[in-house]
């Protein structure tokens, strides 16, 4: 089980920062994220639905203006996450989140 302990939206750096309970922290640029969006539409239909996130999608996705506007806890498994393109459909799981590290980048 991937554990949080803690997350926060760094406006400044344009980051989510995931704490785990392993002690590592995942730094997630806003754009990578919003590039990465597990929801049906973003990932183009139900059939690519649960594919992993690239995690240097999420390193390299260029910065834009975009902003992170909301973080809503879906239960104790997810967060919803609300961007400034209007775009809020996005349910993030924890495993996604983890995954999307762009420490994960072979590249």
């Amino acid at each position: 089980m991937i554990t949080p302990t803690g997350v926060q939206a760094n406006k400044t750096t344009q980051t989510l920062n995931v704490s785990w309970q392993d002690g590592h922290t995942s730094v997630l640029p806003f754009d990578g994220l919003r590039a990465v969006c597990p929801c049906v539409v973003c990932k183009g239909g139900h059939a690519r639905m649960g594919t992993p996130p690239n995690p240097c999608t999420v390193r390299d996705t260029p910065a834009t203006d975009l902003q992170l506007t909301g973080v809503q806890a879906m239960g104790t498994y997810a967060l919803q996450l609300s961007w400034s393109d209007g775009h809020n459909t996005g349910i993030y799981t924890w495993e996604t989140l983890r995954t999307a590290d762009p420490v994960n980048c072979a590249a």
